[in-house]
């Protein structure tokens, strides 16, 4: 029982992993292109599957782009995306120079991190509420045990407490990422 909302829980956590990847720090990680769509070939794609993106250095991203005719389009989603960063085209080449986030620029990704983190903390304890609903009725139709519900709603609180700890520890490494100059 508790396995699906351990599993449930991780998930969660999963998914702030990846959202804090589309955050920017100053280093350059392909995953800040992840919420970018590109308006292609009659449909919005990510970014990604228009070329291929690496990072050659640390303080840079670039775009080997596939066709050339959609450079143009690939240049404006990154610029409207608010990422901010300045594209260079060099041929078939998009190069993304990252440039040193000001002080202030820092403070806004780090209150954006924590509010990310703050709703993922909602989601576990919004999991561990609905099932402890689904306990209590199973115990109401005599399928549990007091003893059984005591000791279930005491592993539910402890993997609760697990998770939001792992949640804390993930944004306190994001924060220092962030405000590191």
């Amino acid at each position: 029982m508790t396995d699906q909302l351990n599993e449930k829980m991780v998930n969660a956590i999963k998914h702030l992993e990846k959202e804090f990847n589309t955050i920017r720090t100053s280093r350059a990680n392909p995953s800040m292109l992840d919420n970018i769509f590109v308006d292609a070939y009659g449909s919005k794609t990510p970014v990604n599957q228009l070329g291929n993106i690496s990072t050659p250095d640390p303080s840079s991203i670039t775009i080997q782009v596939w066709d050339v005719s959609i450079i143009k389009n690939i240049e404006n989603a990154i610029l409207d995306s608010g990422i901010g960063i300045n594209p260079q085209i060099d041929g078939q080449v998009i190069r993304l120079p990252i440039p040193k986030l000001s002080e202030e620029r820092r403070e806004e990704l780090s209150k954006l991190a924590a509010k990310y983190a703050e709703n993922s903390k909602i989601v576990i304890r919004n999991l561990r509420r609905d099932f402890i609903e689904s306990q209590k009725n199973m115990k109401k139709n005599s399928e549990l045990s007091e003893d059984d519900l005591k000791k279930i709603l005491n592993d539910v609180q402890k993997l609760t407490d697990n998770s939001i700890e792992k949640i804390d520890e993930i944004l306190k490494i994001k924060k220092e990422d962030i405000l590191k100059v």
